[in-house]
């Protein structure tokens, strides 16, 4: 009686336990569904009525097409190519200072730009807003681009900017001397045509950002900061449209970076007598090195998708998936585990959902029957929003778990803080607006910068700082930042210089509109 009574109470108790689970499966399925139904972070200021500003028509007229293209060309044929923080082309940033000051003379000579060189080759614009209670802004980019060799299997040579199948093609086309151009070009119509801003800004253009920015935005920042300038907000390059690029997407998608990921340089060394190669050891410092490097691309850092600002993007573009994503993406309280899971078997979004190991230099040896006294290795890490420096080295050490291999940071930052984005920040809902109004048909979301910009060195000055241009993005088109055949559509720098030709002026309102005014004019 005692074992069937026993038996009993546990057959209960699975009952219990099983309809429970049955129940909390069941509110869960309930609340998601719920969600996925009625889940739009985009509504509110959508809805609501802008604050009315005199907008200059952005019209561009047949002369001026070919004028804008022809002065992008120019500066895509100049080869201001950083090699390293030593070794700059100088003769080249001196011949691209030239080509501003020619094909943009009315932003050189106006009464209203002020205009500073910095650090040689670098570039600040002030233009004084007619309202001095409005806070100023500063758009920036760099004039300087990473080394392109066209053995390396380029269409056209990389600093020809050659036209083809409705392509401009070379480098600094998308990286990042189609907002150089875009913006200063912008500027200079805007001029002509009689614009006066309410609300002043700044223009940045910094000549060594591919090798750091130590020379040109960090000097351009202590200009700023001796005036006593506080932005409020910066634009620099980072994201861009991303179209058919989102597997599932219905539409393009813009993302404008509200943060970017840190980085650090670690170096690994391992020490041993030298020795004669034909009286080998059990274990050489390459063999050690190799074995080190080897546990650290088997052991990637922790997926930390849903603890960034990466988690905001996919519940802003959640509505515009087909079922059964649009359900996964509409819950991310729920399915961020498997969404991360799935992400990661692909670099492209791998790099998105944690801190990225990559080993780029591996030296040793100096003869082939000598057996090598030191080997070194160089890991160059992207640091997700959610580490810091610090943890990202105790992972190494712990990984690597060898004593006889050294460790030395050799430089690294911590990532950058997440900027506002809500409908109170006025920065990332003036760009939203200014994008919607040009480009109806895209999706906007916040989104994290895998790379690093000059916008960092802002972080004094502005609390917001956010990361995108207006450069459209198709499959296939990722591998030609820094790498070959880069190219941007004559149609699309076009839309750049539109794009930020608007954004100035729509940057003149006084304030956002009030998002729950919106409800009372349906």
């Amino acid at each position: 009686m005692t074992d069937r009574s026993g038996k009993c109470n546990i057959m209960k108790l699975v009952k219990i336990v099983s309809f429970g689970l049955l129940v909390v499966v069941l509110v869960c399925f309930v609340a998601a569904t719920l969600r996925t139904l009625t889940f739009d972070v985009n509504s509110g200021l959508q809805l609501a009525h802008w604050e009315k500003t005199r907008n200059i028509a952005s019209d561009i007229n047949q002369h001026q097409r070919k004028e804008l293209l022809a002065n992008f060309r120019e500066a895509i044929q100049i080869p201001t190519v950083s090699t390293s923080k030593t070794q700059l082309n100088i003769t080249a940033l001196g011949e691209f200072n030239s080509l501003l000051r020619k094909v943009f003379p009315t932003v050189f000579s106006s009464h209203l730009v002020q205009h500073e060189v910095v650090a040689n080759y670098s570039h600040l614009f002030w233009v004084p807003g007619s309202d001095l209670a409005l806070v100023p802004y500063m758009l920036l980019a760099h004039i300087d681009v990473v080394p392109a060799d066209e053995n390396d299997g380029w269409e056209a040579p990389p600093f020809s900017a050659k036209e083809m199948d409705g392509f401009i093609y070379g480098r600094g086309t998308i990286d990042n001397k189609q907002s150089v151009m875009g913006i200063l070009q912008a500027l200079e119509y805007l001029l002509i045509r009689g614009y006066s801003p309410q609300r002043g800004f700044f223009i940045g253009l910094g000549h060594d950002e591919e090798v750091g920015g130590l020379q040109g935005a960090m000097n351009i920042v202590k200009v700023l900061k001796k005036k006593g300038v506080q932005l409020a907000f910066v634009l620099d390059e980072g994201l861009a449209v991303l179209d058919g690029v989102i597997s599932g997407l219905q539409g393009p998608a813009a993302l404008i970076g509200i943060s970017e990921k840190g980085q650090a340089t670690v170096k690994l060394s391992v020490f041993k007598a030298p020795g004669h190669s034909s009286m080998p050891p059990r274990e050489s410092s390459i063999g050690i090195l190799a074995g080190a490097v080897k546990r650290l691309e088997d052991n990637p850092m922790p997926i930390l998708f849903g603890e960034g600002p990466e988690r905001r993007t996919f519940e802003h573009l959640a509505h515009r998936f087909g079922l059964p994503i649009k359900f996964l993406m509409s819950n991310m309280w729920l399915f961020s585990p498997l969404i991360g899971r799935v992400m990661e078997r692909s670099p492209d979004t791998n790099a998105f959902l944690r801190t990225t190991t990559a080993v780029t230099m591996f030296n040793s040896g100096v003869k082939v029957n000598v057996l090598p006294s030191l080997a070194e290795a160089y890991v160059n890490l992207r640091i997700h929003p959610a580490q810091t420096v610090q943890e990202v080295l105790e992972f190494i050490q712990s990984t690597v778990g060898d004593e006889r291999v050294k460790m030395e940071l050799v430089n690294g930052f911590d990532p950058l803080p997440v900027s506002s984005y809500d409908e109170t920040s006025f920065g990332f809902q003036t760009i939203k607006k200014t994008l919607l109004d040009q480009f109806p048909q895209v999706s906007v979301a916040p989104g994290l910068c895998i790379g690093n910009t000059d916008s960092r060195h802002y972080t004094d000055l502005a609390k917001d700082i956010y990361r995108f241009a207006p450069t459209w993005i198709k499959p296939g088109d990722t591998q030609r930042f820094h790498g070959i055949n880069e190219r941007i559509s004559k149609k699309n720098y076009e839309e750049l210089v539109v794009f930020y030709f608007n954004l100035i002026q729509n940057c003149d309102i006084k304030e956002l509109p009030s998002p729950h005014g919106a409800g009372h004019e349906l």
